[in-house]
């Protein structure tokens, strides 16, 4: 007779900081994220060359770019998820320290992503899925044990989020938006450090796109780190101080918001004749007319 085989899960932080007592990293610390001269990539296709650069805690910070800048890639090599090619003169830095077990250093970071959204099967309960933040994996499996404070956390999270009513729904059945929701509270339960959206509103349609822009708005205001991935400049939300512009693999700029976000700029990394406007702290691109100073 042939078995039923179970799926296999990696070992959740709190198995491993049982094992291994990993120390929790500084939050005294300034500086989130630290890259010198890191070059990553697929295979042999190299897609970030030479990049330098720091986040600080408390940045609100924009990745901005056109698709294969390597803004997702950047993303991933903060989360642990990637690792850059090796150099002597290359490392990476993330709350102070160069090596990580990739899942204890993930407990520290929320991370919501387009991707992360189709790796959860569509039976998962909307609850399980809040709750799988405590633990950095996919679905509640039966080894692991929650507390009633988890449970209670996980609950005021959904409510927060309006999206307490449907604890009990299977995540097949709900909006792009909701489920985006609960992702979003999966980041959230574990108090991270630092969040990283990598493109959260794409899929959603308008009234769900603004609707979540502005929880992230509450998040920034609350003093949270945010890096934000995204080339849709009208889903930049205004609490964004920061842009870094990717093109080509590598920083093509980096400043303030109201630098970076410029009709020359934009024009210049999107390879596209572009007009940028501001309004109350956010920003709209149109394509430039015949005429217009770029």
């Amino acid at each position: 007779t042939i078995e039923k085989l179970e799926r296999i899960e990696p070992p959740t932080r709190h198995e491993l900081k049982a094992k291994f007592q990993f120390p929790e990293p500084p939050r005294t610390s300034r500086v989130v994220a630290e890259l010198h001269d890191v070059t990553a990539g697929y295979d042999d296709t190299p897609i970030l060359t030479g990049v330098t650069g720091a986040v600080e805690r408390g940045d609100k910070l924009a990745l901005v770019g056109p698709n294969g800048a390597g803004k997702t890639t950047l993303l991933k090599l903060i989360s642990g998820e990637l690792r850059p090619v090796f150099s002597p003169s290359s490392h990476i830095t993330v709350f102070g320290k160069e090596r990580w077990n990739v899942w204890e250093l993930r407990s520290h970071l929320g991370i919501v992503s387009h991707d992360l959204q189709h790796e959860y099967l569509a039976g998962v309960l909307a609850v399980n899925v809040v709750l799988s933040g405590f633990h950095s994996s996919m679905d509640t499996w039966q080894h692991q044990v929650f507390s009633d404070v988890q449970y209670q956390k996980a609950q005021e999270t959904m409510d927060m989020l309006g999206v307490g009513a449907l604890q009990e729904r299977p995540f097949g059945t709900l909006s792009t938006g909701e489920q985006r929701r609960l992702l979003l509270g999966r980041a959230l339960v574990n108090d991270p450090q630092a969040l990283l959206f990598d493109e959260p509103t794409s899929g959603l349609d308008l009234r769900a796109s603004f609707r979540y822009r502005e929880l992230l708005s509450k998040l920034m205001r609350s003093g949270t780190t945010v890096l934000l991935v995204t080339h849709h400049i009208h889903e930049i939300p205004s609490e964004i101080q920061r842009v870094v512009l990717l093109k080509k693999g590598a920083i093509f700029a980096d400043g303030s918001k109201q630098e970076m976000l410029t009709s020359e700029k934009l024009s210049a990394v999107f390879d596209y004749p572009l007009h940028a406007m501001a309004h109350n702290g956010t920003y709209q691109v149109f394509p430039a007319d015949e005429g217009d100073a770029v």
